[in-house]
């Protein structure tokens, strides 16, 4: 296992100060449990990307809460904001891909420990210093978790990232709704904007419902991903778009968690918004190529993609 600063002296670092906050839990997939969750997805790749980030979740007070604190901490992520729960257990989703590795289907376990991430005094702390708050719609499914994130986007001026994840059953429109007011940039894919544009009869082409829907809930930067055909993204009456890369998938389980933490590491260096998209399709693509959400990669394996493309 490679530990995070073998990689970071190769990528452009932020000084910006991130915060991720949401689900916790073991994929158990075919070939085994690897550590899951989107926004711990996210915050273990930017950590990889050295750039300066935390993250907040909870735990059970069992093995699992047990192994899964150890990959954190040997992945070389802070865990000091990871809650224990000694009532209800650690989080699991069974994994079943379709036979291209594509077409991923979770069964999420409902009444976990990550429903019941509490506010407390670190976090808040946490917050306070953020430059950056990621969060997600699949953590507010519950009361405890939802109430937490929406008091952290409530009083915060930092910038905020929502991560659109609609996991039937557990969405609805009013929360989700609620959770889009706050955010500045949102990342969904290409499925889950049409599900959103048709709690309002809208039946757009993509561009379209992009700009309806950075007008709609006022986002400055929107961000369509469309699996191996790549990404779109809207900002501000622009568009850009990215045809993807075309890579052997092993499976796809964490290739958007993975896409936004490289979009947001180059973007947040400084970086323009094309080349930050180019980066986030090469990651997410590399990624495919591997088992789990969060497996080993150097940088180099990223520009190696881009190279590859470019000299086609």
């Amino acid at each position: 296992m490679i530990a995070s600063a073998d990689i970071n002296n190769e990528t452009t670092k932020t000084k910006k100060k991130i915060l991720c906050v949401g689900e916790t839990l073991w994929d158990l997939l075919p070939e085994g449990a690897r550590a899951g969750g989107a926004p711990m997805n996210v915050a273990l790749h930017l950590k990889k990307f050295g750039v300066e980030v935390r993250f907040a979740g909870r735990i059970g007070d069992d093995h699992l809460g047990d192994d899964l604190k150890n990959y954190l901490e040997q992945q070389g992520l802070d865990t000091g904001l990871l809650q224990v729960d000694d009532k209800f257990p650690t989080g699991t989703a069974e994994v079943h891909l379709g036979s291209d590795g594509n077409n991923v289907r979770f069964e999420i376990v409902d009444n976990v420990a990550w429903d019941r991430i509490k506010l407390s005094e670190e976090l808040k702390n946490a917050v306070n210093k953020a430059d950056v708050i990621i969060y997600g719609t699949l953590a507010s499914r519950q009361s405890v978790t939802r109430r937490t994130i929406l008091n952290i986007l409530k009083n915060n001026s930092c910038l905020k990232l929502i991560d659109v994840n609609l996991r039937a059953p557990y969405y609805n429109k009013e929360v989700v709704e609620k959770l889009l007011e706050s955010a500045s940039i949102v990342k969904l894919n290409n499925d889950e904007i049409k599900v959103i544009a048709g709690w309002y009869g809208k039946d757009y082409g993509e561009k379209e419902l992009a700009q309806w829907f950075s007008e709609k809930y006022h986002c400055e930067i929107i961000c369509v991903t469309r699996g191996a055909a790549g990404a779109l993204i809207y900002s501000r009456g622009e568009f850009l778009e990215h045809s993807g890369f075309k890579v052997d998938v092993k499976d796809t389980v964490g290739s958007g968690d993975a896409f936004l933490a490289g979009f947001l590491a180059k973007y947040l260096s400084g970086e323009s918004l094309d080349i930050s998209l180019e980066y986030a399709c090469a990651t997410g693509a590399l990624v495919a190529t591997m088992t789990g959400a969060t497996p080993t990669y150097k940088q180099s394996e990223i520009l190696k993609i881009i190279k590859s493309h470019n000299l086609e």
